[in-house]
């Protein structure tokens, strides 16, 4: 099981729930003691003009994905908002040899309105074009069929499943599987309820049992990135132990 974490999940929240931690080069001194074999690097609003990822030399850290939560935003079908706002995170994944990039299309960013999506379908294929060496990786609170009109646009555009979102979704985890298992490069695992609140596994909604099966059945080989709920600050290290060894024995 090649599983990883969301950055600042081994670190108190100082800088905010979700965001690069000042102190980021320890998580990854952190990830041999846990067994965890990368991080997935977070940009927000917050900390697009001061981030590390775009002025540190970071390729001798295992980064997976950058994911660019900065663009959780209703202007995700603007052009101009997302050129400004994914263009330097793309020119940076190649300077530090991360191949994914992560756009979250959730809440804000939601393209469940036909009209929108063809809009953004538009601007990613302008992206794909200009960064033939780059895969995008699509985080979607989409039923797959829509979900398959966005990946149509390139075999470099991949899927981040989330487990808790598509749980608290009400879509079927079997059917999300079956139809983009091909397409599925990195699989958040996050327990939710139905009505959308992020618990600790296994004590939500989410049958981490049935996804695992499913994945095997399928032969998955690509990366899970852990992104459980926090626990009491200052004990990061030991909640995210509890949340792999519950997580592992559930896929033995």
């Amino acid at each position: 099981m090649n599983i990883g974490i969301i950055q600042g999940r081994l670190s108190p929240p100082l800088e905010g729930f979700q965001e690069c931690p000042r102190d980021w080069k320890s998580e990854f001194f952190r990830l041999p003691e846990l067994n965890l074999s990368h991080i997935e690097w977070i940009i927000t609003k917050k900390s697009f003009h001061d981030n590390p990822f775009f002025d540190c030399e970071l390729e001798q850290y295992p980064i997976y994905s950058v994911c660019a939560d900065n663009l959780v935003d209703d202007r995700i079908d603007s052009f101009e908002f997302v050129d400004k706002n994914l263009d330097p995170i793309c020119l940076a994944a190649i300077r530090n040899g991360v191949k994914f990039v992560t756009i979250p299309l959730l809440e804000e960013s939601s393209v469940e309105d036909d009209n929108k999506r063809n809009r953004f379908k538009d601007i990613l294929k302008t992206f794909v074009d200009r960064y033939p060496n780059l895969n995008f990786s699509i985080e979607a609170e989409l039923e797959p069929k829509k979900l398959s009109e966005i990946l149509c646009i390139s075999d470099t555009v991949y899927v981040t499943y989330d487990t808790g979102n598509i749980t608290s979704c009400g879509f079927n985890h079997e059917e999300y599987i079956e139809n983009l298992f091909s397409r599925i490069s990195n699989v958040h695992l996050k327990d939710r309820t139905r009505e959308g609140r992020t618990v600790p596994p296994p004590t939500g909604d989410t049958n981490f049992k049935l996804i695992f099966d499913k994945l095997k059945k399928f032969n998955y080989s690509n990366v899970f990135t852990l992104q459980t709920a926090r626990g009491t600050e200052g004990q990061e290290i030991e909640t995210i132990s509890k949340h792999l060894d519950i997580l592992r024995r559930i896929n033995e």
